[in-house]
């Protein structure tokens, strides 16, 4: 579904750089800009700096001087307005009104059965419209749309920076949309495999008896207790270097207190 974020009257050119790289983050790159304050705002060096990196979205965006030409083509219109208008289209929640404009759920209540878009058919674009920082989407233009996002705050304090109030809204719709899977820092390890994993044991059950923790004569459940906690453990080739690694320095020092130990035994018993 083809979505679009228009900004109305932008009078901080700071925002524009924020709009730009809220919407890459979430996978969107089609803004256009309704009568900016500054006809430069798109090269400015504040809008370079808080784009970050969506160099992209600032070189593609388009700015119009009319409302009418940014919403040219798109289907489904969403104000978005912190303030409730007493007639125009319904105010609703932007997960809400996601979820039953993809047909997920039925948002409509029976005294909004009137909504000017019918749930049973989706839209093929979407609009998303934000007013100047000072006053807002003016009352005309929520009126020409089919619903008003209002995003749910604290109602002591629902001041939204217009970057944050995209970057909400983006990632609303992106999730809506699908959302994108959780990228992993590192790639999934390689498993040390079972011949490996039996060699590190019989290298430790030779340490553990050189320091004298584990009786040959008596070795109980030791060994296997030990196989179960590195096999529940799924260790990768670079532990088990590790732990052989411990097992070698355990032998080392074991036989470095023997040799001390016989060293001791002759002085004290001289022939």
């Amino acid at each position: 579904m083809h979505t679009r974020f228009i900004l109305i009257n932008t009078s901080h050119a700071g925002n524009v750089g924020a709009t730009a790289r809220a919407m890459k983050t979430m996978g969107f790159d089609d803004l256009v800009l309704v009568a900016p304050r500054w006809a430069n705002v798109l090269n400015r060096e504040e809008t370079i700096q808080r784009a970050s990196g969506a160099l992209d979205v600032l070189k593609n965006a388009r700015i119009v001087a009319t409302l009418d030409e940014a919403v040219e083509g798109m289907a489904h219109l969403c104000a978005t307005a912190m303030t409730p208008r007493d007639f125009g289209p319904p105010t609703r929640a932007p997960r809400e009104h996601f979820e039953g404009l993809l047909g997920k759920t039925n948002p409509l209540s029976k005294e909004e059965l009137v909504a000017p878009v019918p749930i049973a058919s989706k839209p093929d674009s979407v609009a998303f419209l934000f007013g100047s920082e000072r006053f807002g989407m003016q009352n005309e233009d929520v009126y020409r749309c089919h619903v008003a996002l209002s995003i749910p705050t604290d109602p002591k304090f629902g001041s939204l920076n217009l970057g944050a109030a995209v970057q909400l809204i983006a990632y609303d719709w992106r999730q809506a949309l699908g959302g994108f899977s959780v990228q992993q820092a590192r790639a999934e390890p390689t498993l040390a495999d079972a011949a490996a994993v039996a060699g590190m044991l019989k290298h430790w059950e030779e340490a553990l008896t050189g320091i004298g923790f584990l009786d040959p004569a008596s070795p109980k459940k030791l060994m296997p207790r030990l196989n179960q906690l590195f096999n529940r453990a799924q260790l990768s080739p670079e532990e088990i270097h590790i732990l052989r690694g411990v097992a070698k320095a355990m032998l080392q020092k074991a036989s470095e207190t023997g040799a001390k130990t016989a060293v001791q035994a002759r002085s004290s018993h001289p022939q």
